[in-house]
This record gives C-alpha cells, structure tokens and sequence, in this order.
C-alpha cells in the first residue's frame, strides 16, 4: 500500500468533512442523465411541499420545447382547475387559492423534463389529485412531433410528518457510513504519517552514513578495503 503524494494532507482535511464526502458520493451518483421519480404524497399542514413531476424525452439529444401546465382536483370533487402554466420564461399561477403559494422548480428553459412546483403553507384544502401535463414538441430532422404526457399525485395533508420505515432505515445507514469513512480516514492518515516518518528516519540514517563515510575518507581509512 503507497501513501500518494499529497494525499496524507488531504486525508486530514477530509476528517473534518465527512458530510461533504457522502453528499459528493451522492452526488457522482446523480450526474447521470434524466430519470423519472415518483413525487412524495403526503405533506404536512402549515408547511411546504415540493410536487414532483418528471418527464424524460426518450431520446435526449433530440431538441424539443414543452410548456407545463398543473391542474388541482380537490376531495370529494369531480373536476380539475387549472392552477398553474409554465411557458419558459413564465410562471404563471393561474388560479387565485394558490397564487402567492406556488412556485416554480423546474426545468429554467424550453426544453422541459422536470416540471417541479412547491406549495406553500399547505392547508387540508390543497388535499387532492394534482395533474401534471407535457405539451412538448420534439424537433426532428425536417419535422416536429408533438407529444402530450400527463401525470397525477395523490396529496394528502397531514398534522405531522410521518417518518416511514425506509426513512429511518436510511438515517441509520447514512450515520453507519459517516462514522465508518471517519474510521477509514483516520487509518489512512495514521499509516501515512508512520510512512512519512519511516522516510524521514531512513533518509536521515542515510545521510548520517553517507557524512560518517565522508569523514573517515578524508581521515585516510577506506571503508571498501578488506582488512
């Protein structure tokens, strides 16, 4: 096992920052291309909630321009309202119960995959089915394609966060993780610092030689001659 050049230092510093190493492992993780994930359901009342709504082109080098528009179906209702437009660069909130409480997260262009919204201060009455709709135009080589995606949450809103098993199952794992990649650092750097000062010992005994041997030539006393 070698100690890389500089990495010792940097073993040290990385000690102090064990959050910042998961959140960047988390984040290689991320870099990829487009992927679809399911929104969260369930918000808590007097809060903030974050819609999620998601939609990959197939083919991602394929230019395209896509507006976004969010319709609300309260419980018990039939019908939805339309509450929301996003034509890049506008957000527009359509429907005056959400206007000063919806904001855009999404996509900053006209090429639309992630068409995100949080409401703010969310009420029993924001309990429903959310619509999410793609109109998006694909331009293909001497033609454009039109498409239409939609998708639908089910809010429900709650008086207190319920932590579910999987969230606390991935607490535990993250804190395992940090203390385990502290551990390791804390190896790393320990045997860096034996290897650093095995070098400099040997170095020195090195030269301790080499200016013992240096003296007894100048005395007349040859070290190679057998006696």
């Amino acid at each position: 096992m070698r100690c890389p050049g500089g990495f010792c230092s940097m073993a040290l510093a990385q000690i102090q920052r064990p959050f910042l190493i998961v959140v960047s492992l988390l984040a290689c993780e991320c870099l990829g291309g487009c992927a679809e994930v399911d929104s969260l359901t369930e918000a808590v009342r007097g809060q903030a909630f974050v819609l999620g709504c998601i939609s990959c082109k197939k083919r991602a080098e394929v230019g395209a321009v896509a507006t976004v528009d969010w319709h609300f179906r309260p419980q018990g209702q039939e019908n939805f309202t339309h509450i929301f437009h996003y034509e890049h660069p506008s957000a527009d909130v359509v429907d005056e119960a959400f206007r000063g409480r919806l904001d855009w997260l999404g996509t900053r262009g006209e090429d639309i995959q992630a068409a995100t919204v949080a409401v703010r201060n969310v009420s029993y009455g924001d309990a429903g089915t959310y619509r999410c709709t793609f109109s998006r135009t694909l331009l293909l080589a001497g033609f454009r394609h039109h498409v239409i995606v939609e998708k639908e949450v089910e809010l429900s809103v709650v008086d207190a966060a319920n932590r579910e098993l999987a969230a606390v199952v991935s607490e535990m794992v993250m804190y395992v993780l940090i203390v385990l990649l502290q551990l390791w650092l804390i190896v790393v750097v320990v045997y860096c610092y034996k290897k650093v000062s095995d070098d400099m010992d040997a170095r020195q005994a090195r030269r301790a030689l080499k200016a013992h041997k240096e003296l007894l030539d100048c005395d007349g006393v040859n070290l190679d001659e057998p006696k």
